[in-house]
């Protein structure tokens, strides 16, 4: 296809904007197939970020569990003191296992019945309470004299108990103690409350791994928060690029992500510092990370650690060989039968069973390595996994030349005009190289979220995605996740927002579940004239031939006379699915989630078709065909 002028397209899109109306003229051959859609071509990519993880995603409500030192004690945790009673905390080098040597020791002076001291922690802006819900806890504990534990969740405003448990402890040695919180149905969902845990009795104990959980998606064991698991079940995503971006360099070599310190029991997993200024509890570990794959049914899409870090350091020659064999021992732990050693760690954790995978990814944004190490390092990974698992697609970061990696992993975080300027960028490009990746991309415009007009450039750019996708073979809008508080947010704009207790989809999300959701097996020929006004269009056909999936954009602000030639489209009525915003500008957020979201309809379809197409709209039809 021929590129577009650029300087005439911006003449053209003033000269638009400024006439009432348009005519677009479009015409689709659904029986003319161009090129094969890739079957994986929309999945999702996460990292920590925006407290993705902790304080979103995963189902721990209890705010730095494993009492992380601080220069003010433990950050979200407090004394808690009813009348005359006096407690005090302090650090204690003394912990329940060698990743966890360390703990929060909590001195009760003076306590009673009526008037218990003891601890709070506030969660992650709030802890999410909704009725009749039970909420799974427990502790380490180390106790003298304290008697039994009162553990309470509590409303910040009112004090009112909402659910609370008797837990004994038994003076002694380290141990584990499980209780269970059930709400009342009279309880009103909310986010504004708080753990607390108190004694009647002056004495000591210690606490490790403090942990209070919501019910997870599918009943999953140490598992996600079921809202937004349900939020990208609707995006039907074939693939998770995991563990995502900058959260698998680190910013030092010491705080990359080592796979390995993210398994087994949670009392063994030390957690590590995040890139983004807060830590990971790594309670969310590469095994989760496979279970979430397997909640949704898609795949997991590997990013090892290459030696190479945010602080501009890397590793190369002899001192890479231990981050290779990491690798190898990580698809191992993925993908290895029982009677590997990394596989029967992995049956020891809880999964006998492998997991399918397909690509694996060498690093993450190596452009930014200006020493050019990333060559030899690329080569060296992709040597020793090809020799031990040539099965496996390699992605690289960034273009190589002495090794062909299969795909090659392009990012793009661009302005609706931009992407509206880049629709053919793809078209022309030599297809007997190495295919495409966009592992990150997103139209940056509102903030915490999206608002219509990063909609309208998403999905401007996801008709050119999937007219390419011969070449592209997959892609994954960054960042995923956001928590909506003050504090919260590290990146803007994000497809998902939340907070302790709910969940919204910007309008980019709706158009992703738009797109992603009537999506064909091949692209039809087309011809389109009105790109120059703001106008897009991706036409595919199922595999079945039977149906044509047309996706309209309209980036204007104007409505479009759009005129279609579709032969072979059997007259009739089609399904629409519309998304629409009077202003660009306007937008979704958490106090008001649905204020826009797509409206399904049905239209008169014919071989020739005429269309009104308002301003700020994606429209998707499903056509049916003769």
């Amino acid at each position: 296809m021929k590129p577009l002028n650029f300087a005439s397209l911006a003449l053209a899109a003033v000269t638009t904007a400024a006439s009432a109306q348009t005519t677009v003229k479009i015409a689709i051959d659904p029986t003319q197939h161009v090129a094969a859609v890739s079957p994986a071509l929309y999945g999702l990519m996460t990292e920590e970020i925006n407290y993705s993880y902790d304080g979103g995603l995963y189902a721990e409500l209890v705010n730095n569990r494993n009492f992380a030192p601080h220069w003010s004690g433990f950050e979200h945790w407090f004394v808690e003191s009813g009348g005359n009673s006096h407690a005090s905390m302090e650090p204690s080098t003394d912990g329940p296992s060698k990743a966890l040597p360390r703990s929060m020791k909590l001195t009760i002076m003076d306590a009673s019945a009526a008037n218990q001291a003891g601890v709070m922690n506030d969660g992650y802006w709030g802890m999410g309470l909704k009725p009749s819900t039970e909420y799974k806890g427990s502790f380490y504990a180390k106790s003298s004299g304290v008697g039994d534990a009162r553990v309470r969740l509590v409303s910040d405003v009112d004090n009112a108990t909402l659910a609370e448990a008797t837990v004994p402890l038994q003076d002694g040695a380290w141990k584990q103690y499980q209780f269970a919180l059930p709400t009342k149905s009279t309880l009103v969902a909310s986010k504004n409350n708080h753990l607390v845990i108190t004694f009647a009795h002056p004495g000591t104990v210690q606490f490790q791994l403090v942990s209070v959980m919501t019910p997870t998606y599918k009943n999953r064991a140490n598992g996600n928060r079921e809202d937004l698991m349900e939020m990208m079940a609707a995006l039907h995503p074939h693939f998770l690029r995991m563990p995502g971006g900058n959260y698998v360099e680190g910013n030092t070599i010491e705080d990359h992500y080592n796979w390995k310190q993210t398994i087994g029991p949670l009392i063994d997993r030390p957690g590590h510092q995040g890139t983004w200024h807060y830590r990971s509890s790594d309670g969310l570990g590469l095994l989760e990370f496979l279970e979430w794959c397997e909640d949704l049914h898609m795949d997991p899409l590997l990013a090892v650690f290459a030696g190479y870090t945010l602080d501009g350091k890397h590793v190369d020659h002899e001192a890479l060989k231990p981050f290779v064999q990491d690798a190898l021992d990580e698809i191992e732990y993925v993908t290895g039968d029982t009677n590997t050693k990394w596989g029967a760690e992995r049956a020891r954790d809880g999964h006998p069973q492998p997991f399918p995978l397909h690509y694996v990814e060498i690093g993450n944004e190596d452009w930014f390595d200006k020493s050019g190490s990333y060559e030899d390092r690329f080569a060296a990974f992709a040597k020793a996994i090809r020799a031990k698992y040539p099965e496996l697609k390699l992605i690289a970061t960034t273009p190589v030349k002495n090794t062909v990696p299969d795909v090659i992993d392009d990012h793009y975080y661009k302005s609706p005009e931009e992407f509206y300027a880049m629709l053919h960028h793809y078209d022309t490009m030599d297809r007997s190289g190495s295919k495409i990746f966009i592992g990150e991309w997103a139209t940056r415009v509102g903030t915490p979220t999206p608002n219509m007009a990063a909609a309208l450039g998403d999905a401007a750019f996801m008709t050119s995605m999937e007219r390419n996708s011969d070449l592209i073979v997959m892609a994954s809008y960054a960042p995923l996740f956001v928590n909506v508080n003050p504090g919260g947010m590290q990146w803007s704009s994000d497809l998902i927002g939340y907070d302790a207790a709910h969940a919204y989809g910007s309008p980019s999300y709706y158009a992703q579940v738009m797109f992603a959701n009537h999506l064909g097996a091949f692209v039809a020929r087309s011809t389109n004239d009105g790109e120059s006004a703001r106008v897009f269009a991706s036409a595919t056909v199922s595999a079945d031939g039977k149906t044509l999936f047309l996706k309209l954009v309209n980036g204007g602000d104007k409505p479009a006379n759009v005129e279609l030639s579709l032969p072979h489209v059997k007259p009739g009525k089609a399904a629409v699915t519309t998304l629409s915003a009077k202003s660009r500008w306007d937008t979704n957020s958490i106090d008001a989630p649905k204020h826009l979201v797509p409206v399904d309809s049905r239209v008169n379809v014919g071989a020739e078709w005429k269309h009104t197409l308002a301003g700020n709209t994606i429209e998707v039809l499903d056509i049916p065909l003769q």
